[in-house]
């Protein structure tokens, strides 16, 4: 069993990474600039045992046939070609019939040469395509006054016909380009200029690309249709990750991905310069970067992801510009923001005693904001009793609660993505008496559950976890086992994230080469489990639901793990054995839940929150953006209102104050409403729900 743990700890109970970069200072070997003139002997080697891997690790022991052929073809084609500006449909057809069914029997046979030959096709169509982009910019005879739309639904995209259709496909962007740009305050030849650097540098980094990126993209294109987390690193992305998991964590403190050629904020990392800026948020595109508080700002727009990563890396107290465009906005934002050093501390459990009511009905609420699962490993490995935990952290808190005679605690883990699994288990240990925390399925089907085996509860009064959309992996082991023992409410979005399976990175060197120092060719990153709570539920795809929800915009945001391609299902696995606390029953949970629905329709705040809700998810449900330069600008002054008046009821970034453990807003104040709610339920309550947590057998 510790064999097993150490194992999934290696990857962590973290969100999955995907193609993600964490945006940290460190070296990095560039890379080759070798002439694609085929598959190379490495590739042979990497791809026999990529496959020999996956048929034997992975967690849904899918075979590699047509279906993942046929599917993965699809996916590799979408990674070159996202908004299909570049293929014809054509080009599509003649893929489909010819390679539809081989790619699998080509992988068995360790052989890419499908990928040198629809990457040498793209080429072909990127110079075509360039040539239509230089006469259009250089005659400029765009129109806009006429009232034409672009789509941007993918899914309602298709490829063009024939180069007519690719020029008027491209027309449309260039006059798209061109509105945005104007909307930055960039016209005229600028622009022009601007647009033209911006398509021959992407011409130029196409052709540019080396067998180790196009075998990356391939095979993460092929496999990554297995489940989205199973991803192969190239030799350079894989020394990216070791920079990132190192001890040097300088950078801005975030995580970078790209989503379909788009460079998108992933996570902010708890801690770190970007999250004590307090700016960025997740989904935010970066689309230019530029040096120092007087730098350029280069366009970075369909950049390639570790292209945008060497920009934006850099020493510890130097300042890197950001521009910025939000989802559904079109005026790019430019934040100035000086890298540091992640710290520990900054990422560490913080508390504060809140003091509500007066006179006899006066109470104080222990809050706690968790924002990750950490642990010092280094000190842990190297034998130090005292080394830096969240439960040893988390323990130290709730002893001065008690000691301070708090009522309830609040636990914050709504932008909490996860980490250590050991720390989610031992963190619930601290709430419940022994018993099975989370189960865990290998491939074979066999299912194993990790206890806390520690008798002793540190906290046994009244208890409220908060979660939200981007609350995740570790952080729904612990939400689901406080639900599923009844030892507290869940409160926040409708679900957490939905991440409930485990990766383990693989080095192929190491798997091939049985040496000392085996030679770099890269790694597997393989699902080869998955999560599932006490009660059997799988946390995959569906997350923890909330007992009590409160309306958020993150729940309407597609950052869940059932928004992702190819995402493993939700099951079920057979209840481990465990005993209910009794402290929520579903009777406690409607009233509570009537309760605060009654206060929110009567909060000002929250119905402007129901209708920047209702404008964002109409904004999502766009399909197209308008070209006419009159509509394009009203609507863009409408989204302006929007955010003044969002910025109205949510507060200003400038107004955050980063030291703030928490923010006292009227989302906080219903968390407190329904908390002081919980606790008088269980002071007139009879039975069960009236014990205390630490209660014997006959309380529960």
């Amino acid at each position: 069993m510790r064999l097993m743990r150490a194992r999934m700890e290696r990857m962590g109970a973290a969100a999955g990474l995907g193609l993600a970069v964490l945006l940290f200072f460190g070296a990095c070997a560039p890379a080759s600039a070798e002439t694609l003139s085929g598959p190379r002997p490495s590739d042979r080697r990497v791809v026999m045992s990529v496959v020999a891997l996956l048929q034997k690790e992975h967690l849904t022991r899918h075979p590699l046939d047509d279906e993942i052929s046929a599917r993965g073809l699809e996916n590799f084609l979408k990674m070159l070609d996202p908004m299909k500006l570049y293929f014809t449909q054509g080009d599509v057809a003649e893929f489909l019939e010819k390679y539809k069914t081989q790619i699998d029997d080509d992988l068995k046979k360790s052989d890419i040469s499908v990928a040198y030959s629809v990457f040498d096709r793209f080429l072909k169509r990127i110079d075509e395509r360039m040539a239509t982009i230089e006469t259009l910019l250089e005659k400029n005879e765009f129109d806009f006054t006429v009232n034409e739309e672009m789509l941007v639904d993918r899914d309602l995209l298709r490829y063009p016909g024939d180069a007519a259709e690719a020029e008027d496909r491209w027309r449309k962007r260039l006059k798209y380009d061109l509105l945005s740009l104007k909307s930055e305050k960039v016209e005229g030849k600028e622009a022009i200029e601007r647009l033209q650097r911006r398509y021959r540098t992407f011409a130029k980094r196409m052709h540019q690309t080396d067998g180790d990126e196009l075998l990356e993209m391939f095979l993460t294109g092929i496999i990554s249709t297995l489940d989205p987390h199973t991803t192969y690193m190239s030799p350079s992305t894989l020394e990216n990750f070791r920079i990132t998991m190192g001890l040097s964590l300088e950078g801005i403190g975030a995580s970078l991905q790209s989503v379909d050629g788009i460079t998108k904020i992933m996570n902010v990392i708890p801690g770190g310069a970007a999250d004590k800026h307090g700016k960025l948020k997740e989904e935010d595109q970066i689309v230019s970067v530029g040096e120092g508080v007087d730098g350029e700002m280069i366009d970075v727009r369909d950049e390639k992801l570790d292209d945008v990563v060497g920009r934006i890396r850099g020493k510890a107290g130097t300042v890197v510009r950001l521009g910025v465009l939000r989802p559904g906005e079109t005026e790019t934002m430019i934040f100035d923001i000086t890298r540091a050093k992640v710290e520990l501390e900054d990422s560490a459990a913080r508390a504060e005693i809140i003091e509500v009511g007066e006179g006899d009905a006066k109470q104080q609420i222990g809050f706690i904001n968790l924002p990750s699962f950490y642990m010092d490993m280094k000190a842990a490995q190297a034998g130090n009793a005292n080394f830096r935990s969240t439960t040893r952290d988390v323990r130290k808190i709730l002893e001065d609660f008690k000691a301070k005679g708090v009522d309830a605690v609040v636990l914050d883990l709504r932008r909490n993505g996860g980490g250590s699994l050991t720390e989610a288990i031992n963190l619930t240990g601290l709430f419940i008496e022994e018993g099975p925390v989370v189960q865990v399925k290998d491939p074979g089907g066999r299912i194993q559950h990790y206890d806390d085996e520690d008798p002793a509860m540190v906290w046994d009064g009244p208890l409220v976890v908060m979660t939200s959309k981007l609350s995740a992996s570790a952080s729904e082991i612990f939400a689901g086992a406080i639900q599923d023992y009844r030892r507290g409410l869940v409160v926040g979005d409708l679900a957490t994230h939905g991440k409930g399976t485990v990766q383990s990175l693989l080095d192929l060197g190491s798997e091939l080469f049985q040496i000392a120092n085996p030679p770099n060719l890269g790694a597997l990153k393989i699902t080869m489990q998955q999560f599932y709570r006490p009660n059997g539920d799988s946390t995959q795809k569906r997350g923890v639901l909330a007992d009590i929800s409160i309306p958020s915009l993150t729940t309407h945001m597609d950052v869940g793990e059932a928004d992702l391609d190819f995402a493993v299902e939700f099951d079920r696995v057979p209840p481990a054995k465990f005993e209910s606390f009794g402290l929520v029953n579903a009777e406690t949970i409607s009233k509570l839940r009537q309760s605060s629905e009654e206060r929110r329709k009567e909060n000002e705040k929250f119905q402007e929150l129901a209708k920047n809700i209702e404008t964002f998810r109409e904004q999502k449900e766009r399909k197209s953006i308008s070209l006419n330069e009159k509509v394009f600008f009203e609507r863009q002054e409408e989204l302006d209102a929007e955010k003044a008046e969002e910025e109205e009821i949510l507060g200003t970034e400038e107004e955050k104050d980063k030291n703030e453990i928490v923010k006292k807003d009227f989302y906080f104040d219903e968390v407190i409403a329904i908390t002081r709610d919980y606790l008088r339920a269980l002071d007139s309550s009879e039975g069960k729900l009236a014990q205390p947590a630490g209660a014997n057998a006959a309380a529960r």
